[in-house]
């Protein structure tokens, strides 16, 4: 009889499956569970001694990702169950305290009126607004600096910039914003809930994943109490575990069952009658909700946890387990305690094994502990205070103008069963008495000015924990210094500023964390046409090239710092603008202001173009400027401009010489920086034919010298061009040679445009005084003409050198080869004289 194990109900075609003949069932008892098919066989269900040898087989062929639930033993998954829901009940006790002082600290919000009798009946239930004045406060500027609306990242490149990386950059940051702001529907609404809870608890969290169920990355708000820490953990990188709270529905649970996320297993009915933790019920309570017995909510937790699993223990090289804690994500249902799914939380390329983090904390101020503190711990003494002193004002108030007392035995009022209301007047009996002296009432004193004095300063502490700046700006009268206006932002915003800063890197944390999903399971191409680039190239962008950041500034928290930024740049650029680019600050106090197409209402400057000779000319006539460009005739532009000084109108207008002399300076720098380029690589190729004669000579002498072999010395001869490289003129080199160029084109051509017009006389002396210059220009230039005509000379001779040179080492060749031929003759004439006397 053939009998089938099937201990383990998997898909995998990898699965053993052992065929084994037995001669009866009674011989498998306390080794496996014998199950006939009602076809002639049974099936044989594997005990736990029995299995673990099977997951040895099947541990090989399973992907790194996939559902070991669905592999180990029932006893194994409620054993582990069991640890889980042990380890989380033990988690949340010690966090207690912290849960009732958090619940207890909503109710400073003042959203829910309370009821009072005390210390009378219909007493002030009011509370002060301190708490969610603040919160607001922050919610809505976290809001708008953390997600604008052209979308929250940005990206900046790691190591040099090029062309290459900067498109690469630009297709990272719109993709990344693109699905952010259109396709993570979560994202918008998630973040402004998460910025409302943050300044009340403290702690946030986002979880950042890939959903199987929405088919895509998600990133999803967590409050405080839904993530469950140890209560030795410091930060979430190095906390043994972390426990997520999940509230499903049911269907959603199917879901993902049916997606092979989940074990497909039966649940039962979620639980109704479960109490809710102190926070949830405090949260329900101020929204006036109350959970329906209808509701099939499921409460599930995944647990991110180190955790040595029989069956998938890590081994070592030999093998053997080393009883290592490997990183596990653990899924059970807490109202049936079954466990849905276990998966690797692990790079599978990570010779480590470190744990892949999901999970961003968002913190509003570091705490003692894990924890961030919130409002409610810096300021909730003051809210309570302030509440306190509140209602002590309304019910004395309240108490003065309905004042209470007593009235003698004697006096009867009538229904005096039901109170007296505003403006009432009812009868009394007063048999023969004063009714001043029959009714006593209760020395109830007005509001007290100090309590309304002490709840005021009490506000004013309150806000200035966030909002001193802003108020301090509003009261500034005028336009105040620069220096006072940074000193008071900068000394009224360091809490809020350090506040931001956490916020930042939180969220380029999340950013990083949401770039390494879409990496990992997106496909590589992108959804929509990209400029420059193949569709093709998506997934390769996500490399580490490019590093993704939140477009906010984390020196900057609101728009009103950043305008009173701005506008100090402003009223200091103005102040000295010769020494400011005036428009670039303009620029910025648009762009703080947020104005959209800056370009429309500040154009930029219009760039000089290259014009000819005659169009300077007119320009600098004008008292306009003219600029000079490298390419351009400089020998002719100066002529013109020489001809335009000589002018008779001209040359007497010392304001036109000089902006002419100006603009002929221009082309004289760029004229002596062409002739220094061109005289030093002229010099440095004679050089280098130079140096190639005299390595030609050394080699042709060491062969004609019998110390190098002929052959051997054509070689090098052959080689010489690449055995030696010209020398390129050094920065340095090329400056001095313009300086000393710039020195003698300036004598040159200066003294041209001093020269007065020849249809005017003038003073003798200043005649004089001119000949004498146009003497000592005309020495210059012949000084100049005999130094050039001598180094024409000069290379004239290197370059006959050269020439004879190679002659003479071509003689030498010529001698050598003859020489060579010689006794070769001569060797075979004796060969052949030998060879004869040998026949003899």
């Amino acid at each position: 009889m053939a009998i089938v194990d099937r201990a383990f109900q998997v898909d995998d075609p990898l699965a053993p499956s052992v065929d084994v003949s037995v001669d009866a069932p009674e011989d498998f008892a306390g080794g496996a569970e014998i199950i006939p098919d009602g076809m002639g066989g049974v099936t044989v269900q594997a005990l736990l001694e029995n299995a673990l040898e099977t997951i040895d087989q099947i541990t090989p062929f399973l992907e790194h990702g996939a559902n070991l639930a669905e592999y180990l033993d029932d006893s194994i998954l409620k054993e582990l169950a069991s640890e889980v829901t042990q380890n989380y009940e033990d988690d949340l006790q010690s966090r207690q305290e912290w849960e009732e002082s958090y619940a207890k600290g909503l109710d400073l919000l003042g959203i829910k009126y309370e009821e009072r009798t005390e210390p009378f009946e219909g007493a002030s239930g009011v509370t002060h607004p301190m708490i969610m004045e603040s919160v607001t406060q922050f919610q809505a500027q976290a809001y708008k600096e953390l997600l604008p609306s052209s979308g929250p990242v940005k990206t900046q490149i790691l190591g040099l910039k090029s062309p290459e990386a900067e498109a690469q950059a630009g297709r990272v940051k719109d993709f990344m914003n693109y699905r952010i702001t259109e396709v993570m529907s979560e994202y918008d609404p998630g973040m402004d809930q998460m910025l409302f809870y943050l300044p009340l608890s403290g702690s946030t969290f986002k979880k950042v994943y890939f959903d199987p169920v929405r088919g895509r990355e998600a990133s999803d708000f967590i409050p405080a109490q839904d993530l469950v820490i140890p209560y030795s953990a410091v930060d979430l990188d190095t906390a043994p575990r972390v426990t997520h709270v999940l509230k499903m529905q049911d269907n959603d649970v199917r879901k993902m069952q049916l997606s092979g996320a989940y074990r497909d297993v039966d649940l039962g009915s979620p639980e109704s009658t479960g109490t809710p933790d102190q926070v949830k019920e405090k949260v329900d309570d101020i929204d006036g909700r109350s959970k329906s017995f209808s509701d099939d909510t499921r409460t599930l937790l995944e647990c991110h946890a180190e955790l040595d699993i029989e069956g998938f223990e890590d081994a070592g090289e030999d093998g053997e387990p080393t009883g290592l804690k490997l990183p596990y994500i653990v899924t059970l249902d807490k109202d049936s305690n079954t466990i849905l799914s276990i998966q690797r939380n692990f790079d599978p390329n990570d010779p480590l094994k470190r744990k892949r983090q999901y999970f961003v904390h968002y913190k509003f101020m570091p705490g003692l502990g894990f924890y961030g503190f919130g409002l409610i711990h810096m300021i909730g003494g003051l809210g309570r205070s302030a509440t306190s002193i509140l209602r002590q004002l309304i019910d004395a108030g309240t108490l003065a103008n309905l004042p209470a007392g007593f009235k003698a035995k004697g006096v009867r009022v009538r229904d005096n069963d039901s109170p007296l209301q505003p403006g009432e007047w009812r009868d009394i009996d007063a048999p023969g008495m004063d009714l001043r002296n029959a009714l006593v009432p209760l020395p109830y004193k007005e509001p007290s000015a100090a309590l309304a004095q002490l709840m005021g300063a009490l506000i004013d502490d309150g806000r200035r924990f966030l909002s001193l700046a802003d108020s301090q700006m509003a009261n500034m009268q005028g336009e105040a210094p620069v220096g006072t206006t940074v000193a008071l932002l900068e000394r009224g915003m360091k809490v809020m500023s350090a506040i931001h800063k956490r916020l930042h890197y939180a969220q380029k944390t999340e950013f990083r964390l949401l770039a390494r999903v879409i990496k990992e399971n997106l496909p590589a191409v992108y959804p929509y046409a990209i400029a420059g680039a193949p569709a093709e190239m998506m997934l390769s962008d996500f490399d580490d090239r490019v590093d993704i950041i939140p477009v906010s500034d984390p020196n900057i928290f609101s728009m009103s710092q950043r305008v009173t930024l701005a506008q100090s740049e402003l009223q200091m650029a103005q102040s000295a603008p010769e020494i400011h680019n005036l428009r670039e600050a303009y620029r910025r106090m648009y762009q703080a202001l947020e104005v959209q197409n800056i370009e429309e209402i500040l154009p930029p400057p219009p760039q000089p173009q290259p014009t000819d000779a005659a169009l300077e000319g007119g320009a600098l006539l004008m008292g306009q400027g003219a600029q000079a460009f490298p390419d351009q005739d400089h020998d002719s532009h100066i002529q013109a401009h020489i001809a335009i000084a000589k002018m008779g109108l001209v040359a007497v207008n010392p304001m036109i010489v000089a902006g002419l002399a100006a603009h002929v300076l221009q082309h004289i720098s760029f004229k002596s920086q062409q002739m220094a380029q061109e005289q030093l690589q002229q010099e440095a190729m004679q050089a280098y034919q130079q140096q190639g004669a005299e390595l030609g000579g050394q080699i042709g002498m060491a062969a004609q010298s019998g110390q190098m072999p002929m052959d051997m010395a054509m070689g090098q001869m052959m080689q010489i061009p690449t055995m030696i490289q010209p020398q390129m003129p050094t920065p340095e080199q090329i400056q001095t040679r313009v300086s000393q160029i710039q020195a003698q084109l300036i004598a040159e051509i200066l003294p041209m445009l001093s020269a007065p017009p020849p249809d005017q006389g003038g003073d003798p002396l200043v005649a004089i005084r001119i000949q004498e210059l146009a003497i000592k220009s005309q020495e210059v230039q012949n000084r100049t003409k005999n130094d050039q005509e001598k180094l024409a000379l000069d290379q004239k001779k290197l370059q006959q050198q050269a020439v004879s040179d190679a002659s003479r080492i071509e003689l030498q060749e010529q001698v050598s080869n003859d020489r060579v031929q010689v006794s070769r003759e001569r060797i075979a004439a004796s060969i052949m004289k030998d060879q004869n006397k040998g026949n003899r």
